[in-house]
């Protein structure tokens, strides 16, 4: 009788399941606990705080708008819980609705049940209303084209889709566009006089500004210019050495390469600091640089998220202390973590209604102006004498507000230039787009992904960028996006050679 000598199945590794073998996903003791420990969390998102903000003692009426601010915080609260505790690292999705819960829903809120705004809600409580009902039916759209985003066109009878090629960053060209960025931000330095004025506030940087002759009247093309120059590029630059160093030995066996990164460190600690720049871009500049450096850990995503609840109720409020000078900086003194979340920053749903009242008053919507203004932004003034201001500007100098550096969000923006329907349109299509790149980025962004991989290091830029983006105006967040998209389109490539790719 014949004897099998073949190994026992068991031995053999058992293939992985359909759902753990799509984008590299498996679930391991660690996720899991990582999972449980954010459930508490997440129920407090959707439940505990907007109830516990709203049960506060304050001024504010209990009408239809606070109840619905109250339902647009739990519907963002319970959203933001699903990216928390999802298996897949959702970038793009995540952002927008940590922004939409804390900018659009809790700040807000608290503001609703304290009866006191950062900016003055000019119109009636109508239009207040109407703006957090429609900002409820943008976020509504949006999770229509995230579902949209799930269908997956059906492969043709020829054969199975073709691969694309993903997009590297060519070594050359990437050395390159690092010698630029110290010679753009060197000349940013010297143009504000020296480096010592990038630690003191953001009111002597604006004061630099003016004084170096690119910030006059009007026109602030110039200024986007200059700062833009200064900081994208060395930022892009970091990140890029950033992700060749952490997942490449042959990077960190090179001397010359690790010289790069630190030179770059360093640039970066003094045009991107948080005491030089507005909190929004700090926010970017660390959200890229630790989804650069953590690109597949699931339990750091989720902690990104959680804790950046945290530091908006706790700290953004107070992180201006280098807005302005010793002079004129006046701390909140406040025993009430409310208060600080009424009295700064937190303007957007209030904006919103203004904008409403302002188009309503008789300018009506601008169709594609606003948005013309954004995209052609540095066609200087003096070119175009009818280019669109900031929407913010726009709104707050109708309003006779002496500050006019107010948001204007994206709902907004949206809203004054093609109305609802155009709103709920703009909002769907970012909720298609961001689902179909976050689906892209988790299947791409895996630890065996080349160092020149672009999406690894694109990805958690946008993301970063987006608060700004959604916080508004788009006309100044422009110049940065138009930047990035320059120095990324020098350093990228499709080809695939020794002669060209990291390694």
């Amino acid at each position: 009788m014949a004897t099998d000598i073949r190994k026992p199945s068991a031995a053999r590794p058992a293939p992985p399941a359909p759902d753990e073998a799509k984008w590299g996903r498996v679930t391991t003791p660690r996720t899991l606990l990582s999972r449980a420990l954010s459930v508490p969390l997440a129920l407090g998102f959707t439940v505990f705080l907007p109830l516990f903000v709203a049960v506060q003692t304050g001024d504010g009426q209990r009408d239809a708008a606070f109840w619905l601010q109250l339902l647009l915080t739990m519907y963002a609260g319970a959203r933001l819980s699903a990216m928390v505790l999802t298996s897949r690292r959702k970038l793009l999705q995540g952002s927008f609705w940590l922004f939409v819960y804390m900018a659009m829903g809790v700040a807000p809120l608290a503001q609703a049940v304290l009866g006191r705004v950062p900016t003055p809600v000019v119109g009636p409580r109508s239009d207040l209303t109407l703006a957090i009902g429609l900002v409820l039916l943008g976020c509504l759209a949006f999770d229509v084209g995230v579902l949209l985003a799930r269908h997956r066109p059906t492969v043709r009878a020829g054969g199975p889709r073709k691969e694309e090629r993903p997009v590297m960053a060519h070594r050359r060209r990437l050395q390159l566009l690092a010698a630029l960025s110290f010679v753009c931000s060197a000349a940013f330095v010297m143009k504000l006089g020296g480096p010592a004025v990038f630690f003191s506030s953001r009111q002597e940087i604006i004061a630099g500004i003016e004084e170096a002759g690119v910030s006059n009247g009007d026109g602030q093309a110039g200024q986007a210019l200059l700062r833009g120059f200064g900081t994208v590029p060395a930022l892009l630059a970091l990140l890029l050495y950033t992700r060749w160093v952490i997942t490449s030995k042959f990077a960190r066996r090179k001397v010359s390469i690790i010289v790069t990164w630190a030179a770059l460190a360093a640039l970066n600690l003094v045009v991107n600091n948080p005491i030089s720049n507005p909190r929004y871009w700090f926010l970017t500049v660390m959200f890229a640089l630790l989804f650069t450096v953590f690109p597949v850990s699931a339990a750091m995503y989720r902690v990104a998220l959680s804790m950046a609840v945290v530091i908006a109720l706790l700290v953004f409020p107070f992180a201006d202390r280098f807005r302005y000078d010793e002079k004129n900086y006046k701390p909140v003194e406040t025993t009430s973590f409310l208060e600080p979340m009424a009295l700064k920053d937190y303007d957007q749903i209030g904006m919103f209604a203004n904008t409403i009242t302002y188009a309503e008053s008789g300018p009506g919507h601008a169709y594609g102006r606003q948005l013309a203004g954004s995209v052609l932004f540095a066609v200087p003034r003096s070119v175009w004498p009818g280019k669109a201001r900031d929407t913010g500007v726009l709104v707050g100098q109708w309003m006779g507000t002496v500050n006019t550096n107010l948001s204007s969000p994206i709902w907004a923006e949206l809203w004054l230039d093609f109305g609802p329907l155009g709103m709920v349109g703009g909002l769907l299509g970012m909720g298609y787009a961001a689902a179909r790149v976050d689906r892209r980025y988790a299947k791409r962004a895996t630890r065996r992904a080349p160092p020149g991989a672009l999406i690894s290091v694109v990805v958690p830029l946008v993301a970063g960028y987006s608060f700004i983006l959604l916080r508004g105006p788009l006309l100044q967040a422009s110049g940065r996006v138009a930047i990035a998209a320059m120095c990324l389109a020098l350093v990228a490539t499709y080809r695939a050679d020794k002669g060209t790719t990291l390694r």
